[in-house]
């Protein structure tokens, strides 16, 4: 009895990780997606200022008095939160008190788009 007890409890461990595992691997390869789907948005519309790799070094961006941000640099980006990223993309970088020079993509880009964005943001 003990050992069917014990079969029991072991088939139900592995059944969970594996459950999670799975779980894990299929939200690492949803955000993967978005954020390959976000650096095509990302290339129509954010790289003429933000650079290829996101660097804040695109073309425009050169001919900037303010300097777009970078967004590999991982110390200063981890301490911005999705909701502030959202803000900024839709709402231009006015709504956060940064440079007006950043255009609200509300209207031109879907909901869908700018999440999309933010995973490819948070992707580098």
């Amino acid at each position: 009895m003990k050992r069917v007890a014990v079969f029991i409890s072991l088939a139900l461990g592995f059944s969970a990780v594996m459950f999670f595992a799975t779980t894990s691997q299929r939200a690492r390869a949803m955000s993967a997606a978005k954020a390959a789907s976000g650096r095509d948005v990302h290339v129509k519309n954010c790289q003429r200022c933000h650079g290829p790799q996101g660097k804040g070094d695109g073309p425009a961006g050169k001919l900037l008095k303010t300097k777009p941000a970078d967004w590999t640099n991982k110390q200063k980006m981890s301490g911005l939160s999705d909701d502030y990223l959202y803000k900024i993309i839709s709402g231009g970088g006015g709504s956060v008190g940064k440079s007006t020079l950043m255009p609200a993509f509300k209207g031109k880009l879907s909901d869908g788009q700018i999440r999309e964005v933010m995973a490819f943001i948070r992707s580098l």
